[in-house]
């Protein structure tokens, strides 16, 4: 009589619930695949339509420390310590901030804590557009502030990624220094594509304009489908918002 190797005797693995890295705790996570936007990102690259209004879906969440991450069952190895401290206790706790912002705020101070301080800035961007969509200019403020606070914190940023910075300023009225932020990056002479976003984002903090605005605006032609950007993929060499200009073209 054979006897079944502990292999055998387990429960398939597609059975199994996924675990929570730092706390261990099994949760329904569905995985989240997101199909190509067919509309132009914004100039701060939050992607266009569909992806737009898929965002409660680009986070999983243990529902038992509250860990978030894009895939809860890895983790910094720092994050269990950051996950237990008192600030993110309290952040958890935070009635007044939408639930949505919440979780990229608890992914945004994680990577905080283990140093990766543009992931940082990022997912607390990506806080601040839970707030456009609520309507909460004030908090869509803050954390655009708190996302620049962070970019500038890190390593040093690229034409790319200042752009975003200048936008994120322009967004958040901080019009002196999305001014001097953005006159910088142009005497700098970047790549003709950024160099086009620069100088749309110069003529809407001349105009006091503080609204969204998209790539398309900025590299015409208008197209169907114009992008790929939330995949963040580029050419050896190439910039994201050269990969965008191309992209528009075949519109």
């Amino acid at each position: 009589m054979s006897v079944p190797s502990p292999a055998s005797s387990r429960p398939p693995a597609t059975d199994a619930l996924p675990r929570c890295a730092v706390c261990g705790t099994g949760s329904r996570q569905p995985p989240f695949r997101p199909s190509p936007p067919e509309q132009a990102p914004d100039l701060d690259l939050r992607p266009g339509e569909p992806v737009r209004s898929t965002m409660a879906r680009w986070l999983q969440q243990c529902p038992s420390c509250g860990y978030a991450a894009p895939n809860i069952t890895r983790a910094h190895p720092a994050a269990a310590q950051a996950v237990a401290a008192a600030p993110f206790r309290a952040l958890l706790a935070d009635s007044s901030y939408p639930p949505l912002a919440r979780r990229f705020l608890a992914w945004a101070h994680v990577l905080e804590e283990t140093g990766a301080l543009h992931a940082a800035a990022e997912a607390t961007l990506h806080a601040a557009w839970v707030a456009d969509d609520l309507g909460k200019e004030d908090l869509a403020r803050h954390w655009r502030l708190e996302a620049v606070a962070s970019w500038r914190g890190g390593p040093p940023l690229d034409a790319e990624q200042t752009v975003r910075v200048i936008d994120a300023l322009r967004r958040a009225e901080a019009w002196g220094d999305a001014e001097l932020t953005a006159e910088t990056l142009s005497a700098s002479e970047p790549a003709e594509a950024v160099a086009q976003v620069v100088a749309l984002e110069q003529r809407l903090i001349a105009a006091r304009d503080s609204g969204r605005h998209t790539v398309a605006t900025a590299l015409p032609p208008p197209a169907r489908r114009p992008h790929a950007a939330h995949h963040r993929i580029a050419a050896k060499g190439e910039g994201i918002f050269a990969k965008l200009r191309r992209w528009l073209r075949r519109g």
